[in-house]
């Protein structure tokens, strides 16, 4: 048997674990506000190129930060990878990450909770909302919830990408592991989200260039 084929079937088993194992924090008791010490409330809006107003074009900026945040391109394969269990997000669905903290590689659980699809209304604007989050399973290093969404404001035709997540660690057996997470986990779990912004920033801004210059050379045909 192969190296790639242990791998494969590993990572299949740990998947199929996951359905055995609970959220690891009450989703109905989501942190809120100085009201919740010990919960980190995190809060990232990444502009995007815009729009023209109205609803998202084909193709365009929209449409394109949709896919990467539908795939989970967001990630920064530094920091967090799809490990197992990829496909369209969908309520329930157990998710198999790896993340990697300072030399080390953890095989992480998360579920999602939900997917956001549809126009939204905020402080009487209204915008084209896609997005979904995960919830963190047993096993996990953290406790908590991310909401990842990119968002068309219908008025102005900007366009931007957004991160909310509240977490704490979670009950870590390992001392090593433990101490480690105390000392650097919060750093790490910072620049991870401003690397998701930038990433995602730099994807699209890269799609959209590339559309430009296949529509450029079949003009010229």
């Amino acid at each position: 048997m192969g190296e790639n084929t242990r791998i494969r079937r590993r990572l299949r088993r740990l998947h199929a674990e996951l359905r055995h194992r609970p959220v690891n924090f009450d989703p109905g008791e989501a942190p809120g506000g100085d009201a919740d010490p010990g919960w980190h409330i995190d809060d990232y809006r990444q502009p995007l190129p815009a729009e023209p107003p109205g609803p998202p074009l084909p193709g365009g900026s929209w449409e394109i930060a949709r896919r990467l945040v539908r795939d989970y391109e967001f990630a920064d394969p530094a920091f967090i990878r799809h490990a197992y269990g990829e496909g369209p997000p969908e309520p329930g669905r157990d998710m198999l990450l790896q993340g990697r903290f300072y030399g080390l590689r953890f095989y992480l659980g998360v579920r999602i909770g939900a997917v956001v699809d549809g126009v939204v209304e905020q402080d009487g604007r209204r915008a084209r909302v896609w997005g979904w989050n995960y919830r963190t399973l047993q096993g996990h290093l953290e406790r908590g919830q991310m909401d990842q969404e990119v968002r068309k404001w219908l008025d102005t035709g900007e366009v931007e990408f957004r991160i909310h997540a509240y977490s704490q660690m979670a009950d870590i057996p390992n001392p090593v592991v433990r101490l480690g997470f105390v000392l650097f986990g919060r750093a790490t779990q910072v620049r991870y989200y401003r690397r998701a912004c930038r990433r995602m920033a730099e994807l699209t801004s890269a799609a959209l260039a590339e559309q430009r210059r296949a529509h450029a050379g079949g003009s010229k045909r």
